[in-house]
């Protein structure tokens, strides 16, 4: 009998990265251990499993340890291959791996310095904020997700705009995305967030709220020293 595969996934609840990663197991069908993070207090584990960057999420398989939520994704994808993530066409999956990269490079970014910041600083990242989110709303069109009519990696990718996104706008009290800009989007997000794997694997709302109303209050906590 093939000895049992042991797959772990070092995490953070709240992490947008580290729901990628759980997603892309779950559409696979992968059983797998959540090993909690605390990340003021890194474990052993984890600074051994990702000694550059020190950062979760990062995927134990047998042992050997893989981090970076994208890459982690394509390492997935390619050792179970049941329910691909990835397109077959080689073009495809290039365009996949492109948006991608864009979200992360250039969406998430902007948005998260959106809500962290103020004044001029923060215009400025908002402006650069709603230009990437339209070209993603042109980029998606009037399919159901990115890659199609199943979830695929692009969808994964862009996963926290359909939770994390909007909890950051309440708390920072801004508006950066919204059905009459951006209609593709928001019925992307409706569509994505009903999917029963993805509301399996989302953690609630009104937790993740607290937490970044907390640290919200301890930034400002840290400005108001300063004056």
């Amino acid at each position: 009998m093939a000895e049992a595969e042991q797959v772990k996934v070092l995490r953070f609840w709240a992490s947008p990265w580290s729901f990628r990663v759980e997603l892309a197991l779950k559409l696979k069908g992968v059983p797998h251990e959540k090993v909690e993070e605390d990340l003021a207090n890194k474990s052993p584990l984890l600074l051994a499993s990702n000694p550059i960057h020190k950062k979760i999420p990062v995927l134990l398989h047998n042992g050997k340890a893989i981090p970076e939520s994208l890459i982690i994704l394509e390492y997935i994808d390619e050792t179970w291959t049941d329910n691909p993530i990835l397109p077959k066409a080689p073009h495809e999956r290039g365009m996949a791996r492109f948006w991608s990269r864009f979200i992360d490079d250039k969406c998430v970014g902007a948005c998260w310095m959106s809500c962290w910041t103020e004044g001029e600083t923060q215009q400025m990242f908002m402006e650069q904020a709603r230009a990437c989110l339209r070209i993603l709303d042109d980029e998606l069109g009037g399919r159901r997700f990115f890659g199609g009519e199943s979830i695929g990696l692009v969808d994964i990718s862009a996963s926290f705009f359909a939770l994390w996104l909007g909890v950051l706008q309440e708390v920072a009290g801004i508006s950066l995305i919204n059905g009459e800009e951006f209609p593709n989007l928001c019925r992307w997000i409706e569509g994505f967030v009903a999917s029963d794997v993805v509301t399996e694997c989302l953690p609630p709302r009104d937790k993740l709220l607290a937490v970044f109303q907390s640290k919200k209050q301890a930034i400002l906590a840290t400005k108001s020293m300063v004056y």
